[in-house]
């Protein structure tokens, strides 16, 4: 009998964990989760840094260090995380050799601080993907409007990225046209297009969370009768949009010369509603060529229980622009839910940013 996460795999779903620490890593455990629960990848975020750090003792050693060298709070930040993706992209390197560069993949995020500024976010990228110094490495940049021009002067470069924060299908057209412009430049530039990788990370269940809200304030039965169903639905009208994009002759110009598909990857599939299934954002988000990245707590629930049944995207295109036909006629404008989400998402982001740099700056000043 094959395991739940064993038959997503084999469904074409690359599963990435959104966590990383340094205990992760040199306990062996992040080692564990590839061989027993299938993981092929690693996201993380400032969110996930100010929570490791937080928590200390693994990094004790690399701060005093730090500190006794003088180093500033933001050097010492770049320090420590590029470490643990250095560590972390080593420990997936057989992942990334057998899947051809595909899988094996370790984000790191430029700071959430630059999502409005195209020069600093490119400056960045490069500086990150330059120290960390690993073909696995993505760097993450959010898909801001700033962000859209930074992500084509980046993969120009030859640098693989994880564009972050895509919510509503025209960012994500947007996107694909910035990855797609990204690849035609460093063709052009003589790049090896090939070892170029790019996903687009679609967030699912803060759409819920926003819309839910929404339905329960109009409070009729139509608008409860939508709850729970945007996120989903709107992962699927991704899902389709990136088949049709992918299908063009600009694209399959692309993909003949070499390049890769930029695959779609379903961010925020833990569920914030306990009255849902615990794996409702992987069960129903099983298409091929896709990456589903799960906090630990979703990949054992999955591993668990999780009941995979093949393809849940491709045969309900028709019901997902259902689902957004009845949203507008219950009165759920779209386009204001994506737009709070996204500026949500940067401000929640720079918060975690800024508890970093705190927790690292107390740190320096313990050690110093």
């Amino acid at each position: 009998m094959s395991t739940p996460t064993e038959q997503l795999s084999a469904a074409g779903v690359s599963i990435w964990l959104d966590d990383l620490s340094r205990e992760r890593i040199t306990t062996g455990n992040l080692a564990a989760l590839i061989a027993d629960r299938n993981i092929s990848g690693v996201t993380t975020n400032p969110t996930i840094f100010a929570g490791a750090l937080s928590k200390g003792e693994a990094y004790a050693e690399q701060v005093a260090s730090l500190a006794a060298a003088g180093a500033s709070v933001d050097t010492a930040i770049f320090e420590i995380t590029t470490d643990d993706v250095q560590a972390a992209s080593d420990i997936f390197r057989p992942v990334f050799d057998a899947t051809h560069g595909v899988d094996g993949r370790v984000s790191i995020e430029v700071s959430p601080d630059l999502a409005h500024d195209t020069a600093a976010t490119v400056a960045q990228a490069k500086e990150l993907w330059a120290k960390v110094d690993r073909p696995n490495a993505l760097i993450k940049i959010p898909a801001t409007k700033a962000g859209l021009p930074a992500i084509t002067e980046v993969i120009a470069a030859g640098i693989s990225v994880n564009v972050t924060l895509i919510f509503s299908l025209e960012r994500y057209a947007a996107v694909i046209d910035a990855y797609l412009s990204g690849i035609e430049r460093a063709r052009a530039a003589g790049h090896d297009i090939s070892t170029i990788q790019s996903v687009a990370s679609f967030f699912v269940s803060r759409v819920d969370t926003e819309v839910d809200k929404r339905l329960k304030a109009i409070g009729t039965d139509a608008a409860k009768d939508l709850l729970s169903k945007a996120g989903i639905a709107n992962a699927r009208l991704a899902y389709e949009l990136f088949e049709r994009e992918f299908a063009t002759d600009r694209a399959r110009t692309l993909l003949e010369a070499g390049a890769n598909v930029q695959r779609p990857l379903w961010a925020s599939t833990g569920v914030k509603d306990p009255a849902l299934p615990d794996t409702l954002y992987v069960t129903e988000l099983v298409a091929a060529g896709t990456v589903n990245t799960m906090p630990e707590k979703t990949l054992e629930a999955t591993f668990d229980h999780g009941e995979i049944a093949g393809d849940t995207v491709t045969g309900n295109y028709g019901s997902a622009h259902e689902v957004f036909d009845r949203l507008a006629a219950a009165g759920v404008d779209f386009d204001d839910v994506t737009q709070v989400l996204e500026d949500e998402g940067v401000e929640k982001f720079i918060v975690s940013w800024h508890e970093l740099q705190d927790t690292v700056a107390e740190a320096l000043k313990a050690s110093r």
